[in-house]
């Protein structure tokens, strides 16, 4: 009885709760570092509110070859809480904006057993319903060779693709020059020639006295 009185009154004064929608998170797939540097692990979310003052992100960490996932970082109430006991207690930096419904952190010092899947999970009460989005770091001591290569290659193809502009650009300027010269050119001859035709003047008739039988 209570129940109903309650929320008959919340139905009469117009206090209805408002829906939640679904939020989607969005991560980067996979990120490669070199050994001893930091990196920005990026975290946005969209959600069809506005972005609320209990705004939270939530980071965890999964290494390679592990089945278990340990939090490291938790922001809630605009305090950044980055966990005291784990193997990112000293290396771990909030540099998102949360008003800009962005939860990046940054890892400092990165070692070889950084390796793993970090996981972000972001709430924008009511829209509280998502998917955590993940992302791979793989920590190496030099570039790798494939990833060398495929930057190289891509780099490769757009100057190539460049440098067939310029070719282009600079053929068809010539090829309209040419054409713009043949036509004053040939102008040019016509009006000389019909001006030489002009100044001789007509061709006078033979005389039929001198003309030799």
């Amino acid at each position: 009885m209570l129940t109903f009185l309650a929320l008959a009154s919340v139905v009469l004064l117009g206090i209805v709760p408002e829906q939640s929608q679904a939020i989607v998170i969005y991560t980067g797939w996979e990120r490669h570092a070199l050994l001893g540097s930091d990196i920005r692990l990026s975290c946005s979310f969209f959600s069809w509110r506005w972005t609320s003052e209990d705004v939270t992100f939530s980071w965890t960490y999964r290494p390679d070859g592990s089945r278990d996932s340990i939090s490291i970082f938790h922001y809630t109430g605009g305090v950044a809480y980055v966990d005291n006991k784990g193997p990112f207690r000293d290396r771990l930096e909030f540099v998102g904006n949360p008003g800009r419904r962005d939860g990046s952190i940054l890892l400092k010092n990165l070692e070889f057993t950084d390796n793993g899947t970090f996981t972000c999970d972001a709430k924008n009460p009511p829209d509280i319903v998502g998917r955590p989005s993940s992302v791979r770091l793989l920590v190496f001591e030099k570039v790798p060779i494939q990833a060398g290569v495929i930057t190289g290659a891509i780099i490769g193809v757009v100057l190539g693709l460049l440098v067939l502009i310029v070719v282009i650009y600079y053929l068809m300027r010539f090829l309209v020059a040419r054409r713009v010269f043949s036509l004053s050119v040939s102008k040019h001859g016509k009006k000389k020639k019909e001006g030489s035709q002009q100044r001789q003047g007509p061709v006078p008739p033979a005389d039929p006295s001198k003309i030799k039988v």
